[in-house]
């Protein structure tokens, strides 16, 4: 890029997103079986993409190409009903499947899926490309990590936030010098290296990235004519900028977003797995959130369905329609039943006498009179027949379904339910 660019005002300066969501995301499953997993529906009337678009477009980059791969039918639906920027001043966001320019194959990995797609950068001519994951939980504001690039006149810049070293295997793990250099970048590794004076600490990716335009497209060309390449941007691409002593680290520490509290500064999840995606959505019902939906000064956007108000119905002993502590999305009835500590999503019933605790049940699921329904993620359109328990005993849950990690049962879309 030319040697002036960090001279240029903010409004001068061309940029592009492009968004990674092609992952199959197997931990997931069953939430992934017939959908991506950045199209998984996620605290009531979101996708897990929202979020990482949210943060693009609120920071005003707004030319965005989403790459998809498996299973993207929901994920192209979703952002064509809601992702529709205004074209008269050139925004845009974009989906790309893999068009097989290059020949007959899927994208191999993070770093081909942008060599594929290198027309859409030859065309847009960008000064700077910000390329994010779509299957994260956060607020950020990313002008100022390109602002933190450009400052620093590197040709990549990473996103770093300290994870409990014992977690720290399932991530790239960065060591950077005072001036914020990184000096030696590994992915998932065995033995991660700590903090300086923190042991119990790493500092990992966050899998945001900025790249100055030319060094991208020279990196994925060269990772291209590389036969034994993984093509993926952390197992590849960052190691190549690290070796050549281009990349620096930005501290997600020192993004300051409009609106957030000090309880949820520097917030961000990885909804790699069952686990992480039910604690997240556990993370939204506080009484004081570390993850507040509620911020009108940074939105989440998303395509929210024509629905009616939310209903709770019947005041009697023992038959009384209530909700606490609980997030409830619109068109749900709650007719005489209890739900406690849980995400409603869209169209969801709870009958009479049914209890619900600790769930996270997803648009159209019907809990019908006297079941009862604890930890649990539930997926769209299921019916839990009377009287039928989840989530009260694991090892016949075990038996029927999916349990995560820590006992979480995992129940996928339209699956039927036998009555006990």
């Amino acid at each position: 890029m030319p040697g002036d660019m960090g001279l240029l005002r903010r409004d001068e300066i061309h940029l592009m997103a492009m968004v990674l969501a092609g992952g199959q995301g197997t931990r997931l499953q069953p939430l992934t079986a017939d959908r991506a997993k950045p199209a998984v529906p996620f605290g009531g009337t979101y996708r897990l993409i929202d979020f990482a678009l949210s943060n693009l477009v609120n920071g005003g980059i707004r030319k965005i190409v989403v790459l998809t791969q498996y299973k993207s039918h929901s994920l192209d639906r979703h952002i064509a009903q809601m992702w529709r920027l205004n074209p008269m001043l050139g925004n845009y966001v974009a989906t790309s499947p893999a068009q097989m320019r290059l020949g007959p194959r899927w994208f191999q990995g993070s770093a081909d899926a942008i060599y594929q797609n290198l027309n859409l950068v030859y065309d847009e001519q960008p000064d700077y490309i910000c390329v994010v994951g779509a299957d994260h939980i956060y607020r950020m504001d990313p002008r100022q990590m390109i602002d933190h690039h450009v400052a620093q006149g590197a040709a990549l810049t990473l996103a770093g936030i300290p994870v409990p070293i014992e977690q720290a295997r399932a991530f790239g793990i960065i060591e950077a010098d005072e001036a914020g250099r990184v000096r030696s970048f590994k992915e998932k590794p065995a033995e991660p290296a700590s903090l300086p004076g923190q042991a119990h600490l790493a500092f990992a990716s966050m899998g945001i990235y900025v790249f100055s335009t030319a060094a991208l497209v020279e990196a994925v060309t060269r990772d291209s004519e590389d036969p034994g390449s993984k093509h993926d941007l952390g197992g590849s691409i960052v190691p190549m900028f690290v070796g050549d002593g281009e990349a620096t680290v930005y501290d997600f520490a020192a993004n300051e977003v409009p609106g957030t509290t000090a309880p949820e500064h520097a917030y961000w999840r990885d909804v790699g797995d069952l686990d992480s995606y039910y604690e997240a959505s556990m993370d939204l019902i506080a009484v004081d959130p570390i993850f507040n939906l509620y911020n009108s000064e940074w939105p989440i956007y998303s395509y929210h369905q024509p629905l009616p108000p939310a209903k709770f119905v019947l005041d009697e002993e023992g038959r009384r329609g209530q909700a606490l502590d609980s997030l409830v999305s619109s068109g749900v009835i709650v007719s005489g039943g209890t739900v406690r500590r849980s995400v409603l999503s869209p169209g969801v019933t709870i009958r009479e006498g049914a209890v619900v605790e600790d769930c996270v049940l997803m648009d159209g699921v019907d809990v019908r009179s006297g079941a009862v329904v604890r930890r649990a993620i539930v997926d769209k359109n299921v019916v839990v027949p009377p009287g039928v328990q989840l989530g009260v005993d694991h090892e016949r849950d075990g038996r029927r379904f999916q349990l995560s990690g820590r006992g979480i049962v995992a129940i996928g879309k339209g699956q039927p339910i036998r009555p006990d």
